[in-house]
């Protein structure tokens, strides 16, 4: 069952056990949003990738997870998650 999460400019959410975190970075104009990713390896050590997409984009896979966009605003970001 998807989830949702609510997410405000800077502001993170899991995306399961072991994938990481994605947090909401934005829209750095009218067209585009971005998501960041945090993932970690071993311990202390972490990767993170912010990838940008089209604001009427309404699903993405990451870190094998199904994420659906149901809102998109520059202030917030909605989702389901799973």
């Amino acid at each position: 069952m998807a989830r949702l999460a609510v997410l405000p400019v800077g502001e993170s959410t899991s995306l399961g056990f072991f994938k990481g975190r994605i947090g909401y970075g934005g829209m750095p104009n009218d067209q585009t949003f971005t998501l960041g990713l945090r993932s970690w390896n071993f311990g202390q050590m972490a990767w993170g990738w912010n990838p940008y997409f089209p604001a009427d984009q309404k699903q993405a896979y990451i870190e094998g997870v199904d994420i659906q966009v149901e809102e998109v605003t520059p202030s917030e970001i909605r989702l389901r998650i799973g």
